[in-house]
């Protein structure tokens, strides 16, 4: 990693640091948990059995990943991205961009690592919100236990990971429609229309061409949930090659783009 490229991490972060879209990424990650802690709150009576449960880490891990594979995932990476990469537009400093002593790949690469490191952010925060939503209601309550059983660090890391790679080429994808078009909304309108069309298509076999599908595929086949059409291939292979295929498109649009701003 060269110089320049670390000037450019820097200058992306401090831009998108108050931006709206950071506190999207807090507001998001958090969501869910606080929701399960309020309705166990409610639901007081049940908590003692359901902390006494073997399994109640994993039964809390999938309730946790439920809205966030479906929604707050795709919706999240639609919304943050777009965001981030239309700070130039909305300030009008795309030509001054383009001024700086820095490359094109510089440019283009510096902010599309800063909203993958935003992505990592709300990874790291909803973990984080799962484990303040387990262990916050037996420190409200009295007579409700510790939770029952370890933590399956390596598992949940693994589907981590995994959550992550399927999220990539919906960032990589609006990225490349973000840097390009110059109203907020089409990036958006576009995103938003894809997620809605390949939620309809869970159920055809194909639904594993659509680049936003592998979160909600990754969720719902781990349930054999009968909602969702197995795909005959490896999703997260097919979340990569997007990735790199929409990244590579979307530099050379970039770079061979005439107008600057």
């Amino acid at each position: 990693m060269n110089l320049s490229f670390v000037h450019g991490l820097q200058s992306e972060w401090l831009k998108q640091r108050k931006s709206f879209a950071s506190w999207m990424v807090v507001l998001g990650a958090f969501f869910t948990p606080v929701v399960i802690i309020v309705a166990r709150l409610l639901h007081r009576e049940a908590l003692p059995t359901l902390y006494s449960q073997e399994d109640f880490w994993s039964l809390l891990w999938r309730n946790s990943w439920e809205s966030a594979a479906i929604f707050f995932l795709p919706m999240g990476g639609i919304l943050a991205t777009t965001l981030m990469a239309q700070i130039e537009y909305k300030n009008n400093t795309w030509k001054l961009v383009h001024v700086l002593p820095l490359s094109l790949a510089t440019l283009y690469f510096s902010k599309l690592a800063i909203v993958l490191v935003t992505l990592v952010r709300f990874f790291l925060l909803f973990n984080l919100g799962i484990y303040l939503s387990a262990i916050l209601p037996p420190l409200l309550v009295s007579g409700v236990p510790y939770p029952k059983g370890p933590i399956p660090f390596m598992r949940f890391l693994g589907e981590n990971l995994l959550f992550f790679v399927d999220c990539l080429p919906i960032v990589a994808l609006q990225y490349l429609i973000s840097v390009r078009s110059r109203n907020f909304l089409a990036p958006i309108g576009f995103g938003f229309l894809l997620w809605v069309g390949t939620l309809a298509a869970l159920s055809w076999r194909w639904n594993f061409l659509s680049p936003y599908a592998y979160t909600m595929i990754d969720y719902l086949r781990a349930g054999n949930s009968g909602k969702v059409s197995l795909p005959a291939v490896d999703i997260h292979l097919m979340a990569s090659g997007y990735f790199l295929l929409f990244t590579v498109a979307g530099y050379w649009l970039f770079a061979t783009r005439k107008e600057k701003g």
